[in-house]
């Protein structure tokens, strides 16, 4: 089982290759893709949940979350381009606290988000899938685009040369037992001995 990354499309051909392959795709169903969207909101609040899960993440730096995920069957309510290649649907209900260091106030905000998958879960392994994507998307994503600027990077000659470059440095990073890559970057900056001291095997 895979669990894409946020991307601008959902596009059923991308379904449709995951199910050839053997695979099956879990994704978030966004505004991008309007008519399935409200088709899982239809049924999410005209029919109860088939299953539901609750988690609680308090320990988190000024963030205190809880989450819900209800899952629901969507066979014969779906268009006729998504018969087979989509069983189950999952409203994910977000409410989350975030700590003013200033003030010491803390605000609220809720968020419902929904995922389409090609096979059924129950609600407990669904809402594991998803965090784990968010794992990667924090561990891989985030990197990239936050710490090492590549959605900001403007190289029109090889830019996958670049790319890869990046994914060496990452790897050697985390080969080497670097968990704030950020911070990492910012010491070898002042002390290049400390980036010939990592171990490259």
């Amino acid at each position: 089982m895979c669990c894409s990354r946020p991307t601008p499309c959902i596009a059923k051909k991308t379904f449709e290759a995951a199910r050839d392959s053997g695979n099956a795709l879990l994704a978030q169903v966004k505004a991008n893709q309007p008519g399935l969207l409200a088709t899982l909101q239809e049924i999410a609040a005209e029919q109860p949940p088939v299953e539901r899960f609750e988690s609680v993440d308090p320990k988190s730096h000024g963030r205190h979350e809880t989450r819900e995920i209800e899952t629901f069957d969507v066979p014969d309510k779906l268009d006729a381009q998504w018969d087979g290649l989509i069983v189950q649907a999952a409203r994910v209900s977000r409410l989350t606290w975030h700590k003013d260091t200033r003030s010491g106030f803390w605000k609220a905000t809720e968020e419902v988000s929904f995922y389409a998958c090609q096979i059924k879960l129950d609600a407990k392994t669904f809402s594991q899938a998803i965090r784990n994507h968010w794992a990667i998307e924090n561990r891989s994503h985030y990197v990239r685009d936050v710490t090492f600027g590549e959605d900001r990077c403007r190289t029109r000659i090889k830019p996958l040369h670049f790319a890869r470059f990046r994914s060496f440095a990452i790897n050697i990073l985390r080969a080497n037992g670097v968990e704030n890559i950020a911070r990492e970057l910012y010491v070898n900056a002042l002390n290049f001995n400390n980036a010939l001291a990592y171990r490259f095997s």
